[in-house]
């Protein structure tokens, strides 16, 4: 796995071996990050259920203002760290090694104001809808905010998240998952 575009442009990136981390493909991220071109720079990124951090440090490689990971896993927080490390965006970047709600109510009132919101949990777990209800009311987030999230391609999420007070942008499908891109309705 590599940093795809950017700063950090074909830098290798470390992955742990885990039945619970999913890598995401050179590919697919690629895809979504030409979909994203125009929304990154000068952003502040989250990245829940971070993995080996290859998202938010894509995000950070192509102009990111800062990059927030938080992932539970602590073998794969420390992945995260050393791919932050090998980068050099160890500046701007916090690595949260916690759980996702623990995350979401300790990022509240610091400061970030995040312009992309990417989460990739584990499948068919409903963390996603969680996160996306307690996330909902936060000050970091408003109207302006691209929540992106990952799913099993058979995970029909879109009308039960609409139903938090989002509304669907789009949907890009691949051959086993999915991307879902919501706003936040104004208030």
């Amino acid at each position: 796995m590599r940093v795809i575009a950017g700063s950090a442009r074909r830098l290798l990136l470390k992955t742990i071996d885990s039945v619970d981390t999913r890598p995401t493909t050179d590919r697919i991220k690629e895809t979504l990050f030409n979909m994203l071109q125009f929304e990154v720079p000068g952003i502040d990124f989250l990245d829940l259920f971070s993995g080996s951090g290859a998202i938010g440090i894509e995000a950070l490689s192509r102009g990111s203002r800062r990059a927030v990971f938080v992932e539970n896993n602590p073998k794969a927080a420390a992945c995260i760290n050393e791919n932050i490390e090998h980068c050099k965006f160890g500046e701007q970047s916090l690595v949260l090694a916690t759980d996702y709600m623990s995350a979401l109510n300790r990022l509240n009132g610091k400061g970030y104001r995040f312009g992309i919101v990417f989460m990739d949990p584990p499948y068919n777990r409903g963390f996603e809808r969680k996160a996306m209800q307690l996330i909902h009311d936060m000050d970091y987030v408003d109207e302006n905010t691209l929540f992106v999230i990952e799913a099993d391609i058979n995970d029909d999420i879109a009308d039960e998240i609409a139903s938090m007070g989002y509304t669907l942008q789009r949907e890009k499908t691949y051959k086993t998952n999915k991307h879902v891109f919501f706003k936040k309705n104004k208030e």
